[in-house]
This record gives structure tokens, sequence and C-alpha cells, in this order.
């Protein structure tokens, strides 16, 4: 077993292990830690705890110290230096007429580098944009592109729900999303109701599908042959939450009659099964 704790570096981000070494911290504390891009300051989340070494998929850094007043007003005077930064960058891109939209600039703590967020359609040659920066910043200038889906957790905003979007409120990590799981929620397959404000498949349908599928398994599929009280029939509609299904009888009458799972018998059973193509449409993680 080792001895733990969880940091996050942003409000809605990963969570890193580090050793606490002889500290005790507890939720909501700042800290000093040493990461892959320099020191940085961040949040416990999770206070000592401990967990297997077989959890841990990479060597655990120890946690320097506990930050001081003058670590947060560091801080926050980064963050003013970020707005300066998207700026100058945004004059930059303009001066070299690149194609590419600035969408968020991060210092890291120890100024050693400043990252600057673009999103662009395709490749951007931004070298010489790189060495402008580094000449007025007089520092390691790190520029990475990011898709559609990251600009909407970086930015925020409201969904068509009325909520604040889910990546930007508690969602750490993009679950992949495709049409077949509106499609087995019996949801309209019309983009403008199924996509999120960031133009892809909305982050939510993740959320139930595993209970969905679950009861897709106990009823029968569309175009399956049932036995029913009134006769057997053909499943026209098939309800999972309801457990029911709507039967069109072969005794010919003209409505359509509506059953519990437990009232037909399943004689031939069809799958339900959602187009080859929109099966293909899966939502890329950016």
């Amino acid at each position: 077993m080792i001895e733990i704790v969880g940091v996050r570096f942003k409000i809605v981000g990963k969570v890193y292990y580090f050793t606490p070494g002889e500290l005790k911290l507890t939720k909501g504390m700042n800290v000093i830690v040493e990461t892959s891009r320099g020191v940085e300051i961040g949040e416990i989340v999770i206070a000592n705890c401990e967990i297997s070494e077989e959890q841990c998929s990479q060597p655990v850094k120890q946690v320097l110290r506990i930050a001081t007043n003058e670590d947060l007003l560091h801080l926050e005077d980064n963050k003013k230096k970020e707005k300066e930064a998207i700026e100058v960058c945004n004059q930059k891109i303009k001066s070299h007429k690149l194609d590419m939209k600035l969408v968020d600039v991060e210092y890291t703590f120890d100024n050693s580098k400043i990252l600057f967020y673009f999103m662009s359609d395709g490749r951007v040659d931004f070298r010489e944009l790189v060495k402008d920066l580094a000449n007025v910043f007089k520092v390691r200038i790190e520029l990475r592109q990011i898709g559609v889906r990251d600009e909407a957790k970086i930015l925020g905003g409201l969904g068509i729900c009325g909520q604040q979007l889910c990546c930007s409120r508690f969602l750490n990590d993009f679950q992949p999303v495709s049409i077949k799981m509106a499609k087995e929620q019996g949801l309209s397959l019309n983009s403008s109701k199924i996509s999120g404000t960031c133009g892809r498949l909305m982050c939510c349908l993740k959320y139930e599908q595993n209970t969905y599928e679950a009861l897709i398994k106990t009823i029968p599929g569309k175009g399956s042959i049932v036995d029913t009280p009134a006769g057997t029939g053909t499943v026209i509609d098939a309800s999972p939450l309801k457990g029911t299904v709507k039967v069109r009888l072969d005794s010919g009458e003209a409505a359509l009659k509506v059953f519990t799972c437990d009232e037909v018998k399943i004689l031939k059973n069809v799958e339900i099964k959602t187009d080859v193509n929109d099966i293909d449409i899966m939502d890329e993680i950016l």
C-alpha cells in the first residue's frame, strides 16, 4: 500500500496522485507540487489515504509544500498576465494572417512556460508566431491545438437543459458518444435535438446508456413476432423504460395494441439494430 493525496489543477480537471510525505492534508488545501510541466499549484480533492501500488499507473512524486499566501497572490498575478497574453497573441495571429482561433492562455506557476490553446480546421504553421511570442514574453512558448469539446469545457456556458455545461461543471474526461445511443434511447436523430453547445453529440447520452442496454435485453425488438393475449402479431415499437411493446396483430385489427413484456411471449426475436452508417458515426474525443 502507498499513501497518496489527490490533486486537481483546474476546477474541472483530472485528479493526479502525489505522496504527502509527512504532511497531513485535507480537502480544499492548496499545495505546491512538481509536474512534467514544472512546479504547479493545485487543490487537494482527496485527503491522505492509502491505495495499492497497482492503482498507480506511474511513479508518484511527493508534494513539495503547502501553498502560502504569497503563492496565492502569485497565482492571481499570473491570471492577470494571462489576460494580457491573450491580447498580444491575438494581435500576432492577425499580423501573421493565421487561420486559427485563440481559446485560452495559461501560465505555469513558476512562469517557465506559457501555453496557448487554439482551434483550427486544419494544420497551422505557427513557427513564426512562436518566435514572436518568445521575443515578447522571454519564456518558453507552447501552442496546443484543441477541439470543440475542449473549447466548450474551457469557456463554459449553458446547455439546452438550462444547466451549466456538464463538461465545465463536473466531467473530468470526455466519454465516447454515438448515434447508436440516441437510437436505443428512442431520441430524435435530428442533430439539433441531440447535439450540445459544442456541436457534438451531448455527453449526457452516456449517463443512462448502461440502463437502456440492460432493459433492451429484456424486451423484444422491433419486427419481432410475439404471442399476446389478443393473438400473434409483430412488434412495431418498444419502450424499454416502460417495459411495454406496441404490436400490430395478425388478426387484421386496424388499431395497434400495447402490451407489457410480461404479457407477450417471443416467437421470433429481432434484436434492436441501428443502421450501420449510424453506428460508424462516433463522436471523436478531442
